[in-house]
């Protein structure tokens, strides 16, 4: 049987799981996640409260999005149609990696996930018209606790490659910069971040 393969990014708390694909005639099958190997591997225990789906045109941009803490929201974020690129943010204030980013290809055809522990922002650039992005969320959202960061921020620097304006909603357009959502307080705190996950024998 296919496996997966978790490996934490240059961000802690942010997991890049990889997959084996087993080929026939039909086509081709894979696991794209399994609780205990999260767990074994990246030591979360990550159980699904909630799942979304987002449909995007070409050039779309969304994101940073992130959730309060608490109540939190741990994500797992695959590619099911088309491709995106898609980007972990560091919003825990006072982490060492604070304002960093990583950038993973998400592609349908190769079923690569991106986890995303709580205080890990998250933003996708859609790469196809009809890309389709699933959510597997840790916790059910909560209206009023959503963090929004300005995805163009020239401070994070994220390399987004876009051949003109990008498509936003008003909201994400509007969203503050790191350092403005700094200074009103809208971002969780590194230890914050650290308390909200359970410690769990790997």
């Amino acid at each position: 049987m296919p496996g997966i393969e978790v490996s934490e990014t240059s961000i802690p708390g942010a997991y890049r799981i990889n997959t084996s694909h087993l080929p026939d005639r039909r086509g081709h099958f894979y696991e794209a996640w399994q609780f205990s190997e999260l767990l074994r591997q990246a030591g979360h225990r990550f159980e699904i409260r909630q799942v979304n789906y987002s449909v995007s045109r070409k050039n779309t941009l969304r994101g940073i999005h992130g959730t309060t803490i608490p109540p939190g929201q741990t994500k797992l974020v695959t590619c099911v149609r088309g491709a995106a690129m898609d980007v972990a943010v560091d919003l825990r204030v006072g982490s060492p990696t604070f304002g960093r980013y990583d950038v993973t290809l998400q592609e349908a055809s190769a079923g690569v996930g991106v986890y995303l522990a709580d205080g890990i922002g998250h933003a996708f650039l859609a790469l196809t018209d009809d890309t389709c992005m699933n959510y597997l969320c840790g916790a059910e959202y909560v209206p009023g606790t959503m963090i929004d960061v300005q995805a163009l921020d020239p401070a994070i620097g994220i390399p987004w490659e876009l051949d003109g304006p990008p498509i936003t909603s008003d909201k994400d357009a509007a969203a503050p910069t790191l350092a403005e959502a700094v200074e009103r307080g809208l971002l969780p705190t590194y230890e914050q971040a650290l308390a909200s996950a359970e410690p769990h024998p790997v």
